[in-house]
């Protein structure tokens, strides 16, 4: 569920996820609260149940949190590293450095400072 053109989601649709969505398909795009609203009602969860993955601070992390996710900050791609200076980059909840690393930050009892929370 990101912020894709239209024409991405038949290729996004090969993927072996459960579930795919674009703001172009849904009508809004991220950082508007509706978007965040909108990936809690497809999965049909409240929100403090979705840990929500983005490279961007300003696009990803902050409404995450504000609306009631777990805002995990993944650093890599050009914006996340540049933006993982940023000092509102400690608002996320988590920040890991690979999806990999997000299996382990995510079971309970990790410490969080494995993850650079």
């Amino acid at each position: 569920m990101a912020n894709q053109p239209a024409h991405i989601a038949s290729f996004l649709e090969t993927l072996p996820v459960d579930r795919v969505a674009t703001s172009a398909a849904w009508g809004v795009a991220k950082p508007d609260p509706a978007f965040f609203e909108r990936v809690a009602a497809e999965l049909e969860a409240v929100p403090s149940r979705i840990a929500y993955v983005g490279d961007r601070v300003d696009n990803d992390v902050l409404p995450a949190k504000r609306a009631g996710m777990l805002a995990v900050h993944i650093r890599r791609g050009p914006w996340g590293v540049i933006q993982s200076a940023w000092p509102e980059a400690a608002a996320a909840d988590l920040r890991v450095d690979s999806l990999a690393e997000l299996v382990s930050a995510l079971e309970p009892g990790t410490p969080t400072a494995n993850v650079r929370a």
